[in-house]
């Protein structure tokens, strides 16, 4: 069976997003570009609620062709273009990024048949609401949380529709050089 692998910036504080929705205070460095392609090479699907994918869809198709393209951005590129996209958004009405669906019912439902589906690993970037959904439906199988160094103190909380109860086994850590600390974590 596929495995859905989380990955998500999050501040100190528990936010995925400032009050704008702004994602500027994510710290970035080499090091942790090349553990999420370590992560991705295995995954074939990305998942994305709107948001997350309208943020996308502005960036990567056109990436790799920028001339002040970093290997990160093109090693990314070169991975999420050709990867099968779904898009779970009730108003999201199409979308011209190449491999790409939008799912509008029924989240859950659908990641529990892509996960039945032969495949490699499936990743959800960012996408809290999402997540929540997933998480209440225990479908998400990994965890991987590099919590950024700063305190926003207001913004779009990491688990604002997720309530319950799920015990995680840390699989690893990881800080980087820049104050990121990953966390690997497992369903317990």
């Amino acid at each position: 069976m596929r495995k859905v692998v989380w990955l998500m910036h999050v501040s100190l504080d528990g936010f995925a997003a400032g009050p704008k929705g702004e994602i500027d205070w994510i710290y970035l460095e080499d090091e942790l570009f090349q553990d999420v392609h370590n992560i991705v090479r295995n995954a074939d699907t990305a998942l994305y609620g709107r948001v997350t994918y309208q943020l996308m869809r502005s960036c990567w198709p056109t990436a790799a062709k920028s001339p002040k393209a970093t290997k990160h951005d093109i090693d990314h590129a070169n991975w999420v273009n050709p990867a099968v996209k779904i898009v779970f958004s009730k108003s999201l009405k199409e979308t011209d990024w190449q491999n790409t669906r939008i799912v509008k019912n029924h989240a859950a439902k659908e990641l529990r048949e892509l996960k039945e589906r032969p495949g490699k690993n499936v990743i959800l970037f960012a996408s809290p609401s999402l997540a929540s959904t997933f998480m209440s439906q225990d479908l998400i199988d990994e965890y991987w949380l590099n919590i950024n160094p700063i305190i926003l103190g207001r913004g779009k909380p990491m688990f604002k529709d997720f309530s319950g109860v799920h015990k995680m086994k840390l699989l690893g850590s990881k800080m980087y050089k820049n104050g990121v600390v990953n966390l690997h974590y497992g369903r317990n």
